[in-house]
């Protein structure tokens, strides 16, 4: 019964918040779009269209956020009312409260899953896709050469990828065994037609046979690659908007051809570890929502919280560039911040308790 009120409280305050957040946030999303209304077919709908669609995105990013900050709320109103003072006269220890708190956490740390992995990447392929539609624009371009990929024994140039994942103006330079390249292929277009093979338009082939070059045209050729659509959707979404299948499958290409994988890996394990930070912020908002009044309250608990929220967001984002430019594990990267307020969090409430 105890569960059902704390849960029913936390989660609705939380879910207030989550969409406070998210007016504020796709607020400034039609500002910054506002630049570009007008350009090519962009009109007011589609921008509309284009905020609607990236607001799954900033929800499982605002999450555990949302969360901390409505745990914070119910329970700072809770302790205001006395109610809490209550509870822990009738034999409520700090520690059942967290796990109540944690309890909770719990349909949180699912639905942050479910959008992250299922919700999110979707609807950010398609707010991209509504968005380079309109305005015409290449999807991405790695360097001034295009972007580069390793498949097997071939190096792949691909110059432009447009917004249905077809591919523009590639090269294939293949290699044999010797590391001796053996020819050069070059193609207007590369259309994906399932199960690893591609359609190629206007194709030259420059093969190398001893010490002379040949050349051959073809109207249309079949390349076979490991390259699939889903692989490629990294050049539209960073990696840390991808769902964690998505992230695997790019890894595991990444480790096939010998390539760096350190980026995605920290992607991967933040994706993985991030509702379980749901969770710990929820926890982590215990000792600092039964502090008393003078504490600066229920306003001041609420800025706190956002404090503590950016404070996250900004721990997360700097142990990933340092394990990146460090090479840490990932896994030590990813999981680091979360450990940091876990800690934090079993502190202030094992303070609390002696208090």
């Amino acid at each position: 019964m105890l569960f059902r009120y704390f849960a029913s409280e936390i989660l609705a305050t939380s879910l207030l918040v989550l969409v406070a957040l998210l007016a504020l946030f796709g607020f400034f999303d039609l500002i910054k779009e506002l630049d570009d209304l007008g350009r090519g077919s962009y009109r007011l709908t589609t921008m509309l269209g284009y905020v609607l669609l990236s607001l799954p995105s900033h929800a499982h990013v605002l999450m555990p956020a949302a969360a901390l900050i409505g745990t914070l709320f119910a329970l700072a109103r809770m302790s205001a009312q006395s109610e809490l003072t209550v509870m822990r006269a009738s034999g409520l220890s700090l520690n059942r409260l967290a796990l109540h708190v944690a309890s909770a956490g719990l349909v949180v740390a699912v639905a942050t899953t479910l959008m992250g992995e299922f919700v999110a990447p979707v609807s950010e392929e398609a707010a991209k896709t509504l968005r380079l539609k309109a305005t015409s624009a290449i999807v991405a371009r790695e360097f001034r050469s295009g972007f580069w990929v390793k498949d097997d024994r071939s190096f792949v140039n691909i110059q432009d990828v447009t917004v249905d994942t077809a591919l523009v103006n590639l090269r294939i330079y293949e290699f044999d065994g010797k590391h001796r390249l053996v020819a050069i292929s070059r193609a207007d277009r590369g259309t994906y037609e399932g199960r690893n093979r591609w359609t190629l338009s206007n194709v030259e082939l420059t093969r190398f046979e001893g010490d002379r070059a040949v050349l051959e045209r073809r109207p249309s050729a079949t390349w076979s690659s490991v390259l699939t659509p889903d692989i490629l959707s990294v050049l539209k979404i960073v990696p840390e908007r991808m769902s964690i299948a998505n992230l695997s499958s790019y890894i595991d290409h990444l480790r096939d051809n010998r390539q760096k994988t350190t980026r995605y890996e920290i992607a991967f394990w933040q994706k993985l570890l991030y509702p379980v930070a749901a969770i710990v912020m929820m926890v982590l908002a215990i000792p600092f929502a039964i502090a008393g009044q003078r504490a600066g309250g229920t306003g001041g608990k609420i800025v706190m919280g956002i404090l503590l929220g950016l404070g996250f967001h900004f721990a997360g984002r700097l142990f990933s560039h340092v394990g990146l430019l460090n090479d840490w594990p990932a896994l030590l990267s990813a999981g680091l911040p979360t450990a940091i307020f876990l800690v934090v969090a079993m502190g202030g409430i094992a303070w609390a308790e002696r208090r």
